[in-house]
């Protein structure tokens, strides 16, 4: 327990005189360098964990978490693999579809687009894309009426009820000779998922319409699993391979995405300790500034020490002082950090309503807006090792105070 002595010589100390306007500097430059180095920290990774959060919740909430599909080519069987799969364990969702490249004209303007095909029901069950409905209605989502993105509906001046052409690759025989199949689509719905790539290059059309469409007849391209608890999803793809025993191949996300949130999962371990060394080094600006005080104070820790201070005093005085500079610091640095991240789209639009430039291109992103989700474990993480970093820097010079002999710093003065 710290004595009120002790306390008072540490808060005398932090304060700055004249005379020791150098010191106070370097504690300066120390406590502006642990605040900065906390809030850049949390900031930091609370957008790294944003991207991944929003990534895994809108490319699952898209695509599913498993995929069934057939290596020949079309699922023929896929109504008895769906009542296979759907007894098992952890399934919570079982959706057939149909996918496939075209080309999407509209006027004189022409794009490839991805054709995903599922039922209305199907539609509607998933959140990301029932709650992304912008314009339409769920229930006109039926015959040979499609949902479009919000982004390919502005760049195309497209609207409810106008009529696209989509020409698909699959060819057709006609007395005219063989041509790709090419169909007139009503436009039902449009969508926005807050994903670039999903609003701009993809296409939701009813599942019948696009077994017509594509040529498939009572088969699909794949079946699309959701699964109750995705942690468990290693043991549910063992069950489902068993019970399918070769009838078709199974797939899940992390064969699809693996190196892409592999990826993420370095950069983000290597911002953390690329941004950790600003705290390492504001952490070395403490120890050199509370050297440069145990030699300015070298006086007055000898009258001390002949009044009866002892070593164990000294040291926790000046341990006390060079861990107030590195508490406050953090203190000031989490405050900072957490509300820049909690309010990063407000900053962002500020600053680009301020200087014109654009900080954030949905283009470039895939996303619409800068994500943020504080981890608060990791957040308490941050602060305990930028704190334990203010304690240790302090003990050796807090040592050396200790350790002046009252004697030798009398006589030179």
């Amino acid at each position: 327990m710290l004595s009120k002595f002790e306390r008072t010589v540490a808060w005398r100390y932090l304060r700055s005189k004249k005379a020791e306007g150098f010191v106070s500097v370097i504690a300066g430059f120390s406590f502006a360098g642990i605040m900065l180095g906390v809030a850049t920290l949390i900031i930091v990774m609370s957008v790294m964990n944003g991207f991944r959060q929003e990534l895994f919740s809108k490319i699952l909430g898209l695509s599913g978490h498993m995929n069934i599909y057939s290596q020949s080519g079309a699922l023929y069987n896929y109504m008895d693999i769906y009542n296979i799969v759907k007894s098992v364990d952890g399934v919570e969702n079982i959706t057939p579809i149909i996918e496939g490249q075209t080309l999407l004209s509209y006027k004189s303007a022409a794009t490839g687009v991805m054709v995903r095909g599922l039922s209305q029901s199907d539609f509607a069950n998933r959140d990301t894309l029932y709650n992304g409905i912008k314009q339409g209605q769920i229930e006109n989502f039926r015959g040979y009426k499609i949902a479009i993105g919000s982004v390919l509906a502005k760049k195309f001046n497209i609207g409810i009820g106008d009529k696209v052409t989509i020409t698909s690759p699959v060819l057709k025989t006609t007395p005219f000779g063989t041509i790709p199949t090419q169909r007139g689509f009503e436009v039902a719905m449009i969508f926005d998922v807050q994903m670039y790539e999903y609003n701009s290059n993809f296409i939701f059309m009813p599942l019948q319409a696009a077994q017509k469409f594509f040529q498939l007849k009572n088969s699909v391209s794949s079946i699309e699993i959701f699964l109750k608890d995705p942690d468990k999803l290693s043991q549910v793809r063992r069950e489902i391979e068993f019970e399918l025993d070769g009838r078709a191949s199974v797939y899940d996300w992390r064969d699809m995405n693996r190196s892409f949130f592999n990826a993420l999962e370095v950069e983000r371990n290597v911002m953390f300790l690329i941004l950790s060394l600003i705290i390492l080094v504001a952490a070395f600006n403490i120890i050199s500034s509370m050297i440069m005080l145990v030699k300015d104070k070298g006086h007055d820790i000898a009258i001390m020490r002949t009044m009866g201070a002892t070593r164990g005093n000294m040291m926790r005085i000046f341990m006390l002082t060079g861990a107030s500079i590195g508490f406050i610091g953090t203190i000031v640095g989490a405050a900072i950090g957490i509300s820049f991240a909690m309010n990063i789209e407000i900053v962002r639009e500020v600053i680009e309503g301020f200087t014109g430039a654009t900080l954030w291109d949905e283009e470039i992103r895939f996303l619409s807006e800068i994500p943020a989700e504080i981890d608060w474990n990791e957040t308490i993480g941050v602060l305990v090792m930028a704190f334990s970093l203010s304690i240790v820097a302090t003990i050796y010079p807090a040592w050396r105070a200790a350790r002046l002999d009252p004697v030798e710093a009398l006589r030179y003065e």
